[in-house]
């Protein structure tokens, strides 16, 4: 038998699916639920262990008592004050460590990371196990971006690129190549709903989304689905763009179709240099 294969779990659809496909894979996977962050009703068997972010050593604890080498940290993850956290000894070494870091957006999954595998467990990204997850360069449906189109998303790549240098976010609108908004703290479907009253008349925008210069792939990829191709629709966009190989679609055949009622694109592209 494999060992063990530890699954960290946030909020969202992806943990249950990455679940599913440890134990599809054989591998038998110890999942720890963060509460506050990951929805019970979201797990087709409750979770082994629950804890709180701030429960990194008893985190450690269960994982490797549970016989896990290796660990899949995936679903999204909501950052409380560091006061509230009421951390155990190891997560306060850690806090101490990172320092401000605490508060940007990418970094603190980065030494989360690190912090793991100083540990001596081996993180590994969510795909390794769900391999139909990541985005490939194709079409997801039958339409495609016109010529207009893809200058945005060009553009999109440009200024993703950017404002991830900065450690802001993954997403980015462009109409007519004109940026409509830069997603933040707020995620990527309050950015699609914050920007809906903002596109200008005619050829509706496109959504990029694309990884940050230096990200660690293993975690936070981007991520779409077909609640994003829905929000997308619904606020009039033309059509959503990914990274191929550096991003996850979650459900790539009903994304696809969904794209296609819609009226809208949805495409993996190799990144521009």
């Amino acid at each position: 038998m494999p060992p063990r294969i530890g699954v960290i779990a946030g909020a969202g659809d992806m943990p249950e699916r990455v679940i599913a496909a440890c134990r599809n894979s054989g591998r038998n996977p110890y999942v720890i639920g963060l509460r506050d962050q990951a929805d019970p009703a979201s797990f087709s068997h409750p979770p082994d262990a629950w804890i709180r972010l701030g429960q990194a050593g008893r985190g450690v604890e269960l994982l490797k008592s549970a016989g896990a080498e290796e660990v899949v940290l995936v679903g999204g993850v909501t950052r409380p004050p560091i006061r509230s956290l009421r951390p155990d000894a190891k997560t306060a070494r850690f806090l101490v460590r990172i320092g401000r870091s605490y508060y940007r957006d990418g970094s603190i999954l980065n030494a989360i990371a690190e912090a793991l595998e100083a540990e001596g467990l081996r993180v590994v990204a969510p795909e390794t196990f769900a391999q139909s997850l990541a985005a490939e360069a194709r079409l997801y449906g039958d339409r495609g971006p016109d010529p207009a189109q893809d200058a945005d998303i060009r553009r999109g790549f440009e200024v993703a690129r950017a404002l991830g240098a900065l450690d802001v976010g993954q997403g980015v609108i462009v109409q007519q190549g004109r940026v409509i908004g830069v997603e933040a703290a707020e995620g990527t479907d309050a950015l699609i709903e914050r920007c809906a009253p903002l596109l200008a008349e005619g050829e509706g925008g496109v959504l990029v989304k694309a990884c940050k210069p230096g990200q660690d792939t293993r975690v936070d990829l981007p991520t779409i689905g077909p609640r994003t191709v829905a929000n997308a629709a619904r606020a009039g966009l033309a059509g959503i763009a990914v990274g191929a190989g550096r991003a996850l679609i979650l459900d790539a055949e009903t994304v696809g179709r969904e794209a296609d009622a819609a009226g809208l694109f949805v495409v993996g592209v190799e990144e521009p240099e």
